[in-house]
């Protein structure tokens, strides 16, 4: 676990480090400017996790109406299995949410424990959803209704 690791609010100063995370981790990375549109919509709720000054992954989430959907959460590489997408997870579900929901690579095995381990439930299958390689999504969701 990463000691050194602080959960902040994405701004426009971390946009570029971002747009690199998402070149390194996806097949079809968001652009600069998508990400930056992301800083002027109320329904965004965007955060990065740093070591240091180095931005080392971040984790987007859309709300509607009380309903989270999770955009992207993305480490780089070297960090992974250090605990920080647990950290992102934890501080992008303080938002007042009757759920949150994703979908991940079916072949993600590492990715699919992590959201177990913090409430995720498998609620079904997105045949053909990725591509590059074309790869069926498992939608999970978490629900919050005892929890508010």
């Amino acid at each position: 676990m990463h000691t050194d690791i602080v959960i902040e609010p994405m701004t426009q100063e971390h946009i570029s480090a971002v747009a690199e995370i998402e070149k390194i981790c996806f097949a079809h990375p968001w652009s600069v400017a998508d990400l930056g549109k992301q800083l002027t919509l109320d329904t965004s709720h965007f955060v990065v996790a740093k070591s240091g000054e180095k931005v080392v992954g971040y984790m987007g989430l859309q709300i509607f109406s009380a309903e989270g959907y999770v955009t992207n959460v993305a480490v780089l590489p070297k960090y992974r299995r250090q605990g920080i997408g647990r950290l992102l997870l934890s501080e992008e579900m303080k938002n007042d949410m009757a759920f949150i929901s994703l979908e991940v690579r079916e072949s993600n095995l590492p990715a699919i424990r992590l959201y177990e381990s913090v409430g995720f439930v498998i609620q079904g299958v997105r045949p053909k959803f990725y591509t590059s390689p074309t790869e069926n999504a498992v939608i999970m969701t978490k629900y919050f209704e005892d929890e508010i």
